[in-house]
């Protein structure tokens, strides 16, 4: 596997209802196509050799002979090839007729899989012609001089690749109470392929997709679904062709519908990512049903990528493409927060709010979260305590909009110049004031934690947090200054999020005087301002000139922890997403700053504040990551080094 993504076809052929010998002709020119695509797995609609609509002419030897002719010749095209091709066809095993699936690979049959669950309702009258596959008698039948497994309880696994294995369900099996991918998930399978025959109907093409997803997502699998196209339209049924690839909840493919020519849909699994899932979620997941599947070889040679990888890798994975699912995400996450506070402040039978207020985007969020919080709880916002401390490096835009904002929302607007006190202890502990280290920054990020906490203790309120998950996973705090707090209502929030936030609330909650300094700070270049400003009074330290871009940070966090990668495959992924806008040297440099920030700076996750879980990505050590704070980073930076 090439780190970890295998490749996958669905396909649909042209199609004349029970001309095996032209269905076979199509099967074949797909099944070349897709070897020159590097696909690896490649499934075929439900009884693509006959036709579905075949009626009682599955009673036929004729058809029967015909489909078993056909299976042989497309078995023999597959000769030479490690690619697996399923198939489907009618077959008569023991004198009981089976709407069956072949697997192929190389010449040969490694099994066939008999469908579960028959439908005979409405349009469909399967069981005028099948039987189920529990009618079964054998679990091994001769076929074309080979002795072939048979049966529903077949796991296909690669050879040297245990982790590779495949199921096949088909068509009806997928929406039955209790689908055979479900078990065959738990007897190892990480793929599932579904031949189907599915007719369309009004929202059928819906309540089909959503099927697919949700059962990719409950087996933590890949989900391969290829559906008979248009050529199996006859008398009052009407078929689309629905193809579709999906990987634990996510489409990464989908065809159109209603089409008559021959259609194949390609995308690469990744199999890292399913494993990474279900590390973390099988031991809640085990069946208390017991059934025993049969493990069926296979031999797997892995083939080379493209040099387009065929799945979309999103650039920004927190922050969703679509603005209706983006703006549904940040009301969300508002509500989250809001509600997570307020809960707080109820538990603690607080009234008051104190918040640092910078003129950044993180103090400006925690702050629009402390006035939802408050309005709802039905106390005034002069409740809360908002203070600005200039230092050394405040400029003169981030002091007014954080002093504007407050005053907009009239709370509570305390400013609290900390130069002079910051002066004087770098007197009392022997520091020189112009040393612009570590010490000097720090400093000033304590004394502003001091003040808000003995503020807090003077007014009987709590300090409202304002770090963010992006600062949390690279440690981008000073400890015990403003890594600290009572409660931390952004460690949930990545940064590439934290803008579109600010930006909803300003469009959809915020009056006009608000909106005008949100949409200002939006555009502010994110800084700490712990370091003195150049001449023109312009932002000396900026985060982004120092870590590297907080968009390619976020995207190795989640990559990192949603798919379980390392850095080869992070850098591998990275390439591809930010093409054209960073080099593979600029990459790597952030990658390595990435991974020796994360190890180094666990002790202050170790002792983070609470903080509302607003994703599937969180760092909290009592919610989702408990990491020891002394662990070694030497693998990571081993494997970036040989890259």
């Amino acid at each position: 596997m090439n780190y970890g993504f295998v490749r996958v076809g669905a396909a649909a052929h042209e199609l004349k209802v029970a001309d095996c010998e032209f269905n076979s002709e199509k099967i074949i020119e797909i099944i070349k196509d897709a070897e020159k695509k590097s696909v690896e797995f490649l499934v075929f609609p439900e009884l693509c050799i006959t036709g579905y609509t075949c009626g009682d002419l599955f009673l036929k030897d004729t058809l029967l002979k015909g489909a078993k002719e056909a299976l042989i010749k497309i078995a023999e095209s597959t000769r030479g090839s490690s690619m697996i091709s399923i198939v489907g066809l009618p077959m008569a095993i023991n004198g009981r007729l089976y709407n069956c699936a072949a697997v192929l690979q190389n010449g040969g049959i490694l099994g066939f899989v008999p469908k579960t669950n028959l439908p005979n309702y409405n349009e469909f009258y399967e069981k005028r012609w099948f039987n189920g596959a529990d009618q079964l008698d054998v679990n091994e039948i001769y076929f074309n001089g080979q002795l072939v497994p048979v049966g529903a309880d077949l796991v296909f696994t690669a050879r040297d690749h245990d982790e590779l294995a495949f199921g096949v369900e088909i068509c009806e099996d997928l929406w039955s109470i209790l689908p055979p991918s479900s078990f065959l998930t738990q007897g190892g399978a990480t793929l599932i392929f579904n031949l189907s025959a599915g007719n369309e109907l009004v929202s059928k093409g819906e309540f089909r997709r959503n099927l697919v997803k949700s059962q990719s997502s409950r087996c933590v699998a890949g989900y391969v679904y290829a559906s008979a196209n248009s050529c199996e339209s006859t008398t009052d049924a009407v078929f689309s062709g629905h193809l579709m690839i999906a990987e634990n909840g996510n489409m990464l493919k989908e065809s159109e519908r209603f089409f008559f020519d021959s259609k194949l849909e390609i995308a690469d699994i990744d199999l890292d990512r399913l494993l990474y899932n279900r590390r973390i979620l099988q031991p809640s997941r085990r069946s208390s049903v017991g059934r025993s599947y049969r493990i069926i070889t296979f031999d797997y040679v892995s083939l080379p990528l493209d040099d387009e990888i065929q799945r979309k890798i999103e650039k920004h994975p927190f922050v969703p493409e679509n603005t209706g699912e983006r703006d549904e995400r940040c009301e969300d996450i508002l509500s989250i927060q809001t509600l997570g506070l307020m809960k707080r402040m109820k538990h603690t039978n607080t009234k008051k709010l104190v918040i640092g207020i910078s003129g950044g985007l993180d103090s400006t969020l925690a702050l629009i979260v402390s006035v939802r919080a408050m309005i709802k709880l039905g106390f005034p916002l002069s409740n809360i305590i908002a203070i600005t401390m200039p230092g050394f490096g405040t400029t003169d835009r981030t002091f007014d909009n954080s002093v504007n904002l407050i005053k907009a929302y009239n709370t509570d607007l305390r400013i609290v110049d900390i130069k002079e006190a910051c002066l004087q202890h770098f007197k009392d502990i022997g520091h020189d004031k112009d040393v612009h280290d570590t010490t000097y920054e720090n400093v000033q990020a304590r004394e502003r934690t001091q003040i808000l906490m003995d503020v807090a203790n003077k007014e009987g309120a709590l300090v409202v947090g304002t770090g963010d998950l992006s600062e949390i996973a690279l440690g981008w705090s000073t400890y015990n200054g403003d890594h600290m707090s009572m409660y931390a209502v952004n460690a949930g929030v990545p940064k590439t999020l934290v803008r579109h936030i600010i930006s909803w609330y300003a469009e959809n909650e915020a009056s006009e005087p608000i909106k005008r300094i949100l949409l200002d700070i939006i555009d502010t270049p994110i800084s700490p301002e712990l370091l003195p400003l150049a001449d023109s009074g312009e932002i000396v330290q900026k985060t982004e000139d120092i870590l590297g871009p907080y968009e390619v940070h976020d995207f190795f966090l989640y990559y990192m922890q949603s798919y379980g990668a390392g850095p080869a495959k992070l850098l591998f992924m990275a390439k591809r997403a930010f093409e054209g806008q960073y080099s593979p040297t600029q990459l790597k440099k952030w990658l390595t700053v990435f991974c020796k920030r994360f190890f180094s700076q666990q002790f202050k996750r170790s002792c983070m504040p609470d903080g509302p879980k607003v994703g599937t990505v969180s760092l909290s050590p009592r919610a989702d990551w408990r990491m020891p704070s002394d662990a070694s980073v030497r693998l990571w930076l081993s494997e970036l080094e040989n890259l």
